[in-house]
C-alpha cells in the first residue's frame, strides 16, 4: 500500500491533518511544540482509494532537546520510505530557516511533493498562501486541517499522485493485535526495536519518551501481527500534565483494543503496585497476558533466582496465576524469541474455540465427582456446558438451580478447564445459566 508522509517545522498542525485524514483522534495535538515524537502509522482512505499515512515530529536542526537528533531521523526515515511527501508549512508565520532546510532536504530525496500551507481559515488569509512559491514546489494547496477547509482539493492531488495499483491493495487483514505496556521507562520502546531490529520508536534515559501509542506491522520470524507500542502508565495522582493524560488515555485505549497484552516489569524493583494496576487493568478488559521482567542481566543471581522470582510474581497475581513469565534483558537480547513464543502461544489459546462435545466429554465426569454443593437441601445439577461466542474465552454451564452456585465453586469449574485444555495468559469466564 502507497505511503504518504506528512513532514515540517514544529507546530505546524500536522498531527491535525493526519487525524482528519485517519478520521479518528489517533495522534496526540497540543498547543506545545514538539509533542509528536516518533513516527505515526494511519489508514486513509478517499474516493474508493486507499492508502497509508505517516505523522512525524517537528523537524529541527538546532537547539539543546535531547529529542531533536531523534526526531530528525525518524523524519528522515519517514521521507525515505514515503512514496510521496506532504510538507506542511503555516501561512502566518511565512517561511522560515526550518522551512528552507526542508525545502532542501526534500528536493535532494527526489520524491513527488505536495506543500500544503495550513491554518487558512479565512479568505484574508489566502494573500499569505502565494510566497510559499518561493520554496520551489509546483503543488500548492491552502488547507485548514483543524476545520477541514481544503483538504478535498489535497486529497484529490494526493490520489493523483500515488500509484493506482497500490491503493486498490486491501488494508491489513485482522491481525493479532499484541500490546506492550508498563510503568515508565522499563524498556517497551528498547523491546519494539529490538523484536523489529530497526530503531522505530524513540528510546532515551528519560521517563516518559513515548507520548502517543505506536504500531508497527511485525512481520517477521513466521509471525504475522501488529505490534503496539504504548506511554508508560504513572499513578494517577502523579499525572498532572495534560500531555501525559492524553499518552495515558490513549494506552488504556491499546490495552482495550488488543488481543494479547505484554506487561513488562522492571526486574531490579519486581512486581510492584502500579504493576499491579495494570495487570488488572488487563484483566478487567479479558485480554490475554504475558509477564516480561526486563533488565534481568542488572540482578545478582544464584541457581533459585528465577524460580523463587517466578512464583513470588505468581502469587501476587493470585488468583489469576496462569500466566507465562519471562525473564529477558532487551540490551544484551536476551529470550527475546521466547517473548514472541509466548505472546503468540497466549493468542492461540486466546483464541481457542472447544468443541461441545469434548467439553463435555471432559467436564461432566469432573462435575459427577465433585458436584456442587447442596443448598438448604436442594441438589444442583449441571446437565452440560458449551463455549460462548464471545471474543475471549467463555462458558455456559446449564443446571437447575443456577443461583445456588457461588464463586468458590466457578473457580473449581475454571481450574478443571484449564487442567483439560490450554488457557495459559487467558481469562476464562463461567456463566450458570437456568436448563
Amino acid at each position: 500500500m502507497s505511503l504518504v508522509a506528512i513532514v515540517g517545522r514544529p507546530n505546524v498542525g500536522k498531527s491535525t491533518l493526519f487525524n482528519r485524514l485517519v478520521g479518528m483522534r489517533q495522534a496526540i495535538v497540543d498547543e506545545t511544540a514538539g509533542v509528536t515524537r516518533d513516527r505515526h502509522y494511519g489508514h486513509c482512505e478517499w474516493c474508493g482509494n486507499e492508502f497509508s499515512v505517516v505523522d512525524t515530529g517537528g523537524y529541527t536542526s538546532s537547539g539543546d532537546d535531547i529529542f531533536e537528533e531523534e526526531i530528525r531521523k525518524q523524519v528522515l526515515l519517514a521521507i525515505e520510505e514515503a512514496d510521496l511527501v506532504l510538507f506542511m508549512v503555516e501561512a502566518q508565520t511565512g517561511i522560515t530557516d526550518y522551512d528552507q532546510e526542508i525545502a532542501d532536504l526534500l528536493r535532494r530525496s527526489s520524491k513527488p511533493v505536495i506543500l500544503a500551507v495550513n491554518k487558512v481559515d479565512t479568505g484574508e488569509k489566502m494573500y499569505d498562501v502565494y510566497q510559499f512559491y518561493a520554496l520551489g514546489f509546483d503543488e500548492l494547496y491552502s488547507i485548514s486541517s483543524a476545520t477541514g477547509g481544503g483538504t478535498g482539493d489535497l486529497l484529490d492531488a494526493v490520489v493523483k499522485l500515488l500509484p493506482r495499483d497500490d491503493m486498490q491493495a486491501s488494508r491489513f487483514p485482522d491481525l493479532p493485535r499484541v500490546t506492550i505496556v508498563g510503568k515508565p521507562n522499563v524498556g517497551k520502546s528498547s523491546m519494539t526495536n529490538a523484536l523489529l531490529g530497526t530503531e522505530r520508536n524513540i528510546v532515551t534515559p528519560m521517563a516518559g519518551t513515548t507520548r502517543d501509542s505506536i504500531e508497527t506491522h511485525f512481520n517477521l520470524f513466521g509471525y504475522d501481527f501488529m505490534l503496539v507500542d504504548t506511554a508508560g502508565l504513572r499513578k494517577k495522582a502523579k499525572v498532572h500534565e495534560d500531555l501525559e493524560f492524553y499518552s495515558v488515555m490513549r494506552a488504556i485505549r491499546a490495552i482495550e483494543h488488543s488481543d494479547v497484552c505484554i506487561l513488562m516489569v522492571d526486574a531490579q524493583t519486581g512486581i510492584e503496585a502500579q504493576d499491579m494496576n495494570i495487570f488488572n487493568l488487563i484483566q478487567k478488559n479479558r485480554k490475554g497476558c504475558v509477564v516480561v521482567v526486563n533488565k534481568w542481566d542488572m540482578v545478582i543471581k544464584d541457581n533459585n533466582t528465577m524460580k523463587e522470582y517466578t512464583e513470588a510474581i505468581k502469587s501476587r497475581l493470585q488468583p489469576f496465576n496462569d500466566v507465562p513469565v519471562i525473564f529477558t534483558s532487551v540490551i544484551k537480547k536476551q529470550r527475546l524469541m521466547n517473548v514472541l513464543e509466548a505472546a503468540m502461544e497466549v493468542y492461540a489459546n486466546y483464541s481457542r474455540k472447544i468443541p461441545t462435545s469434548a467439553l463435555n466429554e471432559a467436564m461432566l465426569p469432573e462435575i459427577e465427582n465433585w458436584p456442587p454443593p447442596a443448598w438448604k437441601g436442594k441438589y444442583i445439577k449441571i446437565k452440560y456446558c458449551t463455549q460462548l461466542p464471545t471474543r475471549s474465552p467463555a462458558f455456559a454451564f446449564f443446571c437447575n438451580l443456577p443461583q445456588y452456585i457461588k464463586e468458590p465453586y466457578k473457580r473449581f469449574l475454571e481450574n478443571k478447564l484449564r487442567e483439560h485444555f490450554p488457557f495459559t495468559g487467558c481469562p476464562v469466564q463461567i456463566f450458570v445459566r437456568q436448563k
